[in-house]
């Protein structure tokens, strides 16, 4: 589409399009599979095999989804030599399979890590279902991967190098699901060629985080040689003061992106007397302008405002004057007043007037439909027409009903948004961004709590890059009241002697509850205290461990360990 507004329209200056006869890949992640049923029971998939009921209703503890973690882990670790850090991962991150192997053992069963052992030791199960979990997909979707032969991963030992290429090149294990889906024959490729297709990506110019967040959004980089459209939107990214890492901020793992369609619009861009400092400022502001459907919106936004009258150099001033325009909120709003002047038949050269004249507004207001106004007015489209005509401010008493009444609501969520969006940029996000979207979500609380909160952590030892990097781990300690989060920074540094730096590593002490924290740490230090359990032991170790689990390592460990526990629970309740 861009390419056919290049063509049609006479642009101040005079930079010569690119053409790209690039055809469009095929999107994998539109294609629905049939679901995947486990079947464990031989090393020959059967796809008739049914999965019991229990598989989907009965839920399972927290200890029992541990048990049989542990047995997982060691029957890959112990029994097929498993490198320790591939059984954890396949251990931990493969809950539907785990629930599975625990539907083979009998619901009464008080060892559920004897008895899952057992099943294992004569039961072999084919690894690739759990390892294919791991990496982020779902049995619907890696059904069609399972080979028909085989069972165990060290079968298809290039599979599993090109997988350990990835890994150790830094891309996270959850991520490989996708590159899997998209760009199979990447896992088929020989020793060192993936490693080298990965620094070629870094020779261009871009950062290796930059390559790891490009091959987990895009895929298909991978395949055949340097992608010849993506080095030109990097070339283009290197000459403005953007710059080409650029891309590593604002790309998702969860789109898929069109470089054809970016460089066009970025050319587009150019051509229409957005040069380099304004295109990078542009770029910085409102990345989705660019970003999203690789260009498309602005594309679509484009063509409506051009086909009713707007000449290229007034689109340009309306954009780079109010690039708030740019948002999605704005973008609606202006084609819904677009689209209810047209349906009312209103002459071009009109609409056009309206549009430049009342831009803010229209981005702000959301319209209702010619049809409700007519009814509400008791006239004709005609009559509306002309109305407008002469009173063109008439046309924002129009907004939907549900905005009038809740006009005040409005906008005291709208400056709630507003600060909270300028505390998380100022931790870092980039408005706009697909985290800064996420980020918006997960916190509760108005702007100047989370910077109390914030502060709150920052007063307790640790420096604002520590504390930023902690929330982005783990964004629920903000939504806890500062009475709360200053409560438990003292029992773990003045009451237990922890150094706060142990917040670091497990910032998730915080989201436990106080009575959990009192019971865990009362014992620990009554052990401690008698030399039954090893000194400062990590707070993770004691807290997330389950109940059983923690009776066994933390309270049978001494002969009155029973009778203090019990004490402890009744003190607490």
């Amino acid at each position: 589409m861009i390419t056919h507004f290049t063509n049609c329209i006479s642009f101040p200056s005079s930079v010569p399009p690119r053409q790209s006869q690039a055809p469009q890949r095929f999107d994998l992640s539109r294609v629905s599979f049939t679901v995947r049923r486990f079947q464990i029971q031989s090393c020959v998939r059967s796809d008739k095999s049914q999965i019991p009921t229990r598989f989907f209703v009965n839920p399972v503890s927290r200890g029992t989804r541990n048990q049989a973690q542990g047995a997982l882990f060691d029957y890959l670790h112990t029994t097929r030599s498993f490198t320790f850090t591939d059984a954890e991962h396949i251990s931990k991150n493969s809950p539907l399979f785990l629930t599975y192997l625990l539907s083979k053992i009998d619901d009464n069963e008080r060892d559920v890590s004897r008895a899952l052992s057992k099943y294992l030791r004569y039961n072999p199960i084919n690894e690739f279902e759990p390892f294919f979990e791991s990496l982020g997909l779902s049995p619907s979707e890696f059904e069609q991967f399972l080979p028909q032969r085989l069972v165990f991963l060290s079968d298809d030992d290039v599979m599993f190098e090109n997988f350990h290429a990835l890994c150790n090149y830094g891309v996270p294990r959850g991520k490989i699901g996708r590159v899997y889906k998209e760009a199979r024959e990447v896992f088929r490729y020989e020793s060192g060629v993936l490693v080298s297709k990965l620094r070629a990506y870094e020779d261009l110019g871009l950062r290796k985080g930059t390559v790891i967040k490009l091959v987990s959004s895009c895929p298909l980089l991978l395949v055949g040689g340097v992608d010849g459209e993506f080095a030109s939107v990097v070339d283009k990214l290197k000459r403005l003061p953007v710059g080409c890492d650029w891309l590593g901020r604002d790309l998702s793992d969860s789109k898929t992106y069109s470089w054809r369609r970016i460089l066009e619009t970025m050319e587009f861009l150019e051509r229409m007397g957005c040069k380099e400092e304004k295109l990078s400022s542009l770029l910085r502001t409102y990345p989705a302008l660019v970003i999203e459907g690789s260009g498309m919106k602005f594309c679509v936004l484009f063509g409506r405002l051009f086909k009713v009258g707007l000449q290229v150099d007034e689109i340009y001033s309306l954009f780079i004057d109010n690039p708030e325009m740019l948002s999605d909120k704005c973008v609606k709003n202006i084609q819904k007043t677009v689209d209810f002047l047209i349906a009312i038949r209103m002459q071009t050269h009109f609409i056009r007037k309206i549009l430049l004249s009342h831009t803010e507004r229209i981005g702000s207001c959301s319209l209702q439909a010619p049809r409700t106004v007519c009814v509400s007015l008791n006239v004709s489209q005609d009559e509306l027409c002309q109305m407008l005509k002469k009173e063109p401010l008439r046309l924002f008493s129009f907004v939907t009903t549900t905005k009038k009444r809740k006009s005040k609501l409005l906008s005291e969520d709208a400056r709630r948004h507003a600060e909270k969006t300028a505390f998380l940029m100022r931790l870092g996000y980039l408005e706009n961004s697909d985290e800064m979207v996420k980020a918006l979500k997960q916190f509760r609380g108005r702007g100047d709590q989370l910077q109390e909160r914030f502060d709150c952590l920052v007063k307790a030892g640790l420096n604002h890059n520590t504390v930023a990097e902690i929330i982005r781990h783990a964004p629920i300690v903000l939504n806890l009241s500062k009475d709360c989060i200053e409560k438990k920074i003292h029992s773990l540094t003045e009451l237990l002697g922890y150094p706060i730096e142990s917040l670091v590593s497990f910032p998730a002490y915080l989201c436990y509850d106080m009575q959990r924290i009192h019971q865990r740490f009362s014992m620990y230090m009554w052990l401690r205290e008698r030399d039954a359990a090893r000194p400062m032991l990590s707070p993770s170790t004691i807290l997330t461990c389950g109940d059983a689990r923690f009776v066994k390592y933390f309270v049978n460990v001494h002969p009155e360990g029973p009778a203090v526990w019990e004490h402890i629970n009744q003190s607490s309740a």
